[in-house]
């Protein structure tokens, strides 16, 4: 049986059927529901074609070659389907809930998939409900501090004590700065960094208040959704004032066992904005291995750029808090101390 089903009423279920996208391996990884499984009706290639013949010579022709395409497929589709569903039950989509789901859904029911349930909309539906979802009413608090502060550490320790955490970096796989991709894996396509951000987004508890570290409104080469990223901005910003040369140390710390050259790579990232002399004095730090100069170097630039992004808050919303130390627990602490004094 095939049922038509809205995404709001997927999202809801206590517990999520498995899901099949449909669309072609470059939609699929452009952007996907989270959890889904491609089992493409066409390829990239079939789709293009199908897609040429329907715009220049006709619907009939386009359907005529569509059925070629898929025809020795079938058995394979239903093969795959089997694999992905749950006690013979599974969910199917498109981009807009249209004829590709609706033929792959029909197929599989008949072949051996006992419920079938296709979204309606597709995921464009998804997509919608997802960029939604950063307007409703929620508590957002900001953590802020120069680069080298411990950020995402202190996030951690606020998770571990029963905060509320989105953790925007590693979702990311990126921490924020020319140095932000070291050590990480390669980043998701921006549109399907906005879906992982949302799959984090809709398990929270807006009765209670969400933390979020202060980005610009780019992480490496995604973008946090206009409407958060706005919300973010306007929110109180909980800043942690420490020494540059305690983050010094801490990005030592943070960066001694990265392979040199792409460390240079990343101070040759900044040049313009550090000055020539600038970066021939960080790139010779770092070839004689003071990692600890590099960094004081490279901090005299963050600290500026950040100082300009701080400099255009709401000041009424700043709170300062400082500290002597990069320590996520001392600063952890000192963070909530400090919101429980604001409540």
């Amino acid at each position: 049986m095939i049922t038509r089903i809205s995404i709001e009423s997927y999202l809801s279920a206590e517990k999520l059927l498995p899901i099949i996208d449909v669309r072609t391996p470059a939609e699929f990884k452009s952007g996907h529901i989270p959890g889904a499984v491609n089992i493409p009706l066409f390829s990239n290639e079939e789709r293009a074609v199908v897609g040429t013949v329907y715009k220049q010579e006709s619907v009939e022709l386009a359907y005529d070659l569509g059925y070629e395409f898929v025809t020795p497929k079938l058995a394979w589709y239903v093969d795959e389907s089997k694999k992905v569903a749950r006690d013979g039950k599974v969910v199917v989509y498109c981009w807009r809930g249209g004829m590709r789901s609706k033929s792959f859904g029909e197929h599989i029911e008949k072949n051996g998939i006992t419920e079938v349930f296709v979204i309606e909309g597709g995921y464009k539906a998804f997509r919608t409900n997802m960029l939604r979802s950063f307007e409703k009413p929620d508590k957002i608090l900001v953590l802020g501090g120069y680069t080298g502060s411990g950020k995402t550490q202190i996030l951690r320790t606020l998770r571990e004590q029963g905060e509320q955490v989105i953790d925007l970096e590693a979702i990311a796989n990126h921490k924020g700065s020319a140095f932000g991709s070291i050590g990480q894996d390669e980043q998701p396509k921006n549109e399907h960094f906005a879906n992982l951000l949302f799959w984090e987004w809709r398990k929270l508890d807006f009765t209670k208040r969400v933390w979020l570290e202060d980005e610009s409104i780019h992480i490496g080469k995604v973008f946090i959704p206009e409407n958060l990223f706005q919300r973010m901005r306007d929110a109180a910003l909980y800043f942690l004032n420490i020494p540059k040369e305690e983050r010094a140390k801490f990005l030592v710390n943070d960066y001694a066992v990265t392979d040199k050259s792409l460390l240079e790579d990343s101070v040759r990232k900044i040049s313009k904005r550090l000055g020539g002399l600038r970066t021939t004095e960080a790139l010779e730090a770092l070839e004689r291995g003071d990692l600890y100069e590099t960094a004081i170097i490279t901090l005299d630039y963050y600290d500026k750029f950040y100082g300009k992004g701080l400099s255009r808050r709401d000041q009424d919303k700043v709170v300062v808090i400082d500290s002597e130390v990069v320590d996520a627990k001392v600063n952890g602490r000192k963070v909530l101390e400090r919101v429980k004094v604001d409540e």
